[in-house]
C-alpha cells in the first residue's frame, strides 16, 4: 500500500487504504457469487470445486470426513508469466 500511496501523493494514506480495501471486498464478493474477476495482463480468480472426501488427522492418522467445498483459483495472465520468465532481459 505504501507504493500506492507514494505514487498517488494527492490521496490520504486511509483514502488509499480505503480504495485498496473495495477493490479486495468486491473481488471477494464477486467470487463468493461464483463470479470471476479478470484482471489484464495480471490473470485471472475464479473459484474450482473440491469434492467430499476422507482425510487424515496429521497427529492421530485418524479417518476424517472433509466437507465438499469451493476454493479459491489464480490463473496468470501472459504479461505476468512473461515478467517472471524474463531472466532479467529488460
Amino acid at each position: 500500500m505504501a507504493q500506492v500511496a507514494q505514487a498517488n501523493e494527492h490521496l490520504s494514506h486511509r483514502d488509499v487504504e480505503r480504495v485498496v480495501a473495495t477493490i479486495f471486498d468486491s473481488i471477494i464478493e464477486t467470487l463468493a457469487e461464483g463470479g470471476r474477476v479478470e484482471l489484464r495482463g495480471f490473470g485471472a480468480f475464479s473459484t474450482r470445486g473440491r469434492d467430499a472426501r476422507t482425510g487424515r488427522n496429521p497427529r492421530t492418522g485418524e479417518a476424517v470426513p472433509v466437507d465438499a467445498k469451493r476454493v479459491p483459483y489464480f490463473k496468470p495472465g501472459k504479461e505476468l508469466r512473461e515478467r517472471l520468465n524474463a531472466d532479467g532481459e529488460e
